[in-house]
């Protein structure tokens, strides 16, 4: 990956942040919540693996997505709805993130142990 790429790719997932964030400080919480909701990461992931790699490499990886994303991503926002009102958000959110990790990790080693969507 060239330098000029890799610039662009970071300066468009620290935009779309900067507004996700501004938005929400402003008081705008439907479209802060909005455009989290969406999958505006992945959208401007998408965009440029399908630029780079094509389409048949851009489906392989939304469906690895799609499936780690109810493995991992659905034990994570649980442990945080759990334990938000009882531990506070820097707890609760530690806690969700070792969840994600444990459910994400083992879910790429069972992908890489079975040479799911390739």
């Amino acid at each position: 990956m060239d330098i000029k790429s890799s610039l662009i790719y970071f300066l468009t997932g620290g935009l779309v942040t900067l507004l996700i964030v501004g938005l929400e400080k402003s008081g705008l919480r439907t479209w802060s919540g909005l455009a989290t909701l969406m999958p505006v990461f992945t959208l401007v992931a998408y965009l440029f693996i399908g630029n780079t790699r094509g389409g048949e490499a851009l489906a392989a990886h939304a469906k690895f997505v799609l499936v780690g994303t109810a493995v991992a991503w659905a034990p994570y926002m649980l442990v945080v709805i759990l334990l938000a009102p009882r531990l506070g958000a820097y707890k609760a959110i530690a806690a969700a993130l070792s969840v994600f990790f444990i459910f994400a990790l083992s879910f790429i080693a069972v992908v890489r142990r079975f040479g799911l969507f390739q």
